[in-house]
């Protein structure tokens, strides 16, 4: 496992090895205290961030490794160096590189020069982090089985879950409004798995384990489109729908739009609980990565 760029970079048995290693990092912490000691992480940023920065960082100090957060605005990158060079000279200074950028071929540009692992926090295209921490914690909760109703725009978090269901066997129905349905590639490399794609929230709910959703408007979005959106929030009606269904939402969440409060903080959301497994299961990618 050289570098996770997109949940097709691992198959079924690679990714129960990483929830496994996830169980023990998680449960022992300090058994893998200094396991990272001396090695560094650079953190290669084009988008802001909470999660993954905040995640990535602690994870790498906890396995006594260290973080280093670069700015692409604020390096060379912003006045022309190539990638490929920033990638070559990174990968002689640290052993792996985590970014968050915005097009995914800018993303394979940079793995295609680096030496190193490197780890995609997000693109616009693809969120395998955020989709690998999601089904850890429909493992953690018993909802293995979905199926997964994802209610919302077909973007990246969208596309990584119809990833990570197809290959782990995870029934998974996506209703987006028309227009926004994920990217035709992705739905035709879950072809032949259970993932279904509508545009009638209702069918993709109903007897769903999980319910998922994500902002209407990404970063970079036209903010015109939230009216396209129109009976695709997650409330206490579509929630009805399902017999006591999880929520979930990989954050941050805009109470009032593509989620309600009361769904949002109410007593089936297991919101906190991805977004502590962010850390854990990336912890379990950085020692895997930098153990290969």
């Amino acid at each position: 496992m050289k570098h996770v760029l997109d949940i097709d970079d691992l198959d079924k048995s690679e990714i129960e090895s990483l929830y496994a290693l996830t169980d023990r990092l998680k449960a022992n912490p300090e058994e893998f205290e200094a396991s990272l000691s001396n090695e560094s992480l650079v953190m290669l940023f084009a988008k802001p961030s909470t999660r993954t920065r905040i995640s990535f960082e602690t994870g790498m100090t906890e396995l006594g490794g260290h973080a280093i957060n670069f700015s692409q605005e604020q390096s060379q990158l912003s006045r022309g160096e190539s990638l490929k060079d920033t990638a070559k000279v990174i990968s002689r200074y640290a052993g792996g590189i985590m970014a968050r950028l915005f097009e995914h071929e800018t993303l394979l540009e940079l793995a295609e020069g680096s030496e190193s692992p490197v780890i995609n926090g997000l693109t616009d295209k693809l969120h395998p982090c955020q989709a690998l921490a999601d089904g850890y914690t429909l493992r953690e909760n018993g909802l293995l089985d979905g199926p997964l109703a994802y209610v919302g725009d077909g973007n990246n978090v969208a596309q990584s879950l119809m990833q990570l269901c197809a290959t782990l066997d995870i029934p998974c129905r996506i209703a987006t409004p028309a227009g926004y349905e994920p990217d035709q590639e992705i739905i035709d490399r879950v072809a032949g798995s259970d993932v279904t794609v509508t545009n009638d929230p209702v069918e993709a709910v109903s007897g769903a384990q999980a319910v998922y959703t994500d902002v209407f408007v990404s970063m970079g979005d036209d903010e015109s489109k939230r009216a396209d959106f129109d009976g695709f929030q997650v409330n206490e009606s579509l929630m009805a729908e399902t017999d006591g269904a999880a929520f979930m939402h990989c954050l941050p969440a805009h109470r009032g739009e593509e989620v309600s409060a009361g769904v949002m903080d109410g007593p089936n959301s297991i919101v906190y609980d991805q977004a502590e497994n962010r850390k854990h299961v990336q912890k379990a990618i950085l020692k895997t990565v930098y153990d290969t």
